[in-house]
């Protein structure tokens, strides 16, 4: 598969240190993709990161409703939020971006979950499913049209960005080499199916990379 450099896009998904191992919400052998995606990185024009940024007592963190553990749920206004540890809080080095994450020509960072009554896996709307991020509007304006998904976790937010990015009209496809998951009980499994329902490709890196 050949990369497309005037239209195609590598969306790094949410590679902090709070994913990683040593992290507030480690996801298994999280950093182990970080030599791959850099190697991603170099051979794609564009390169766009996503960044979880947390306000305190964010809806999404166990902390905030007494009485509740981490990977329950509660209700909200958009349906059930699952509860987290606090995690990829602003400004703090859980929520920077893993130190070993060579990408210096990245062209946006898109930010988000920063809002405190709404959660948001994908890079393109939050949980609410109303809320942009405003990512749709740059990749347009730009002549951007299909993404290269990879980064944590698979089965959350690489998952989510995929298919948001499907129903608004871009090509999306999962790299599955450069992404880990939560595995939460059946959490892979959904993933799975979802990307089959919507369409999406899952991919090896090394279909493509060269040498």
């Amino acid at each position: 598969m050949e990369i497309r450099q005037s239209t195609d896009v590598l969306l790094v998904i949410d590679l902090q240190n709070d994913f990683c191992p040593g992290g507030a919400l480690a996801v298994d052998r999280g950093d182990q993709i970080v030599p791959l995606i850099n190697r991603l990185g170099s051979q794609f024009e564009h390169v766009i990161l996503t960044q979880d940024w947390h306000p305190k007592s964010h809806i999404s963190f166990a902390s905030a409703h007494p009485g509740h553990k981490p990977y329950t749920s509660v209700p909200s206004e958009y349906g059930p939020q699952t509860l987290w540890p606090d995690h990829c809080v602003q400004a703090t080095t859980g929520a920077g971006f893993h130190p070993a994450l060579d990408l210096p020509h990245a062209e946006l960072i898109v930010r988000k979950g920063f809002r405190r009554t709404i959660d948001s896996y994908s890079a393109f709307v939050e949980n609410d499913h109303a809320t942009p991020t405003g990512l749709a509007g740059y990749l347009r304006e730009r002549g951007l049209e299909r993404l290269f998904l990879c980064g944590l976790a698979y089965d959350f937010c690489v998952r989510h960005s995929a298919v948001d990015g499907v129903a608004l009209d871009f090509e999306c496809l999962v790299l599955e080499d450069a992404c880990r998951a939560v595995r939460l009980p059946g959490s892979v499994e959904a993933a799975d199916k979802a990307f089959l329902e919507a369409g999406i490709q899952r991919l090896s890196a090394s279909e493509f990379l060269a040498g």
